[in-house]
C-alpha cells in the first residue's frame, strides 16, 4: 500500500481559521447580494438605505478584515510555538 509523502506542511482547518474566513467572505456577501438592500426606506439624515448601507460596510470590512489579520498573526505565532520555534 502506497502513501503519499510527507511534506510537513498538511492544511489544517481549525475554529481560529473558520473564523477568519467568515469575516473576509462576509463583506463580499453581504454586497453581491444586492436584493437584499436595494431600497429607499429606511432613510437616515436624508441618505437613502442604498447608500448607507453600503458605506457602513466599507466601515465593517475594514474592522472584519483588521481581526481576521490579528487572528491570524496570533494562529501562526501559536504555530511556530508549537513547532518548537522553527521559520525565526
Amino acid at each position: 500500500m502506497s502513501q503519499a509523502p510527507e511534506t510537513g506542511r498538511e492544511p489544517v482547518v481549525t475554529p481560529v481559521r473558520v473564523v477568519i474566513a467568515l469575516c473576509l467572505v462576509a463583506p463580499f456577501v453581504a454586497m453581491l447580494w444586492v436584493g437584499s438592500y436595494a431600497k429607499t426606506d429606511p432613510v437616515v439624515i436624508g441618505i437613502p438605505f442604498f447608500y448607507w448601507y453600503q458605506m457602513l460596510w466599507v466601515v465593517l470590512s475594514t474592522a472584519l478584515t483588521m481581526v481576521a489579520y490579528k487572528l491570524w498573526q496570533r494562529d501562526q505565532r501559536a504555530r511556530r510555538a508549537s513547532k518548537g520555534g522553527a521559520g525565526r
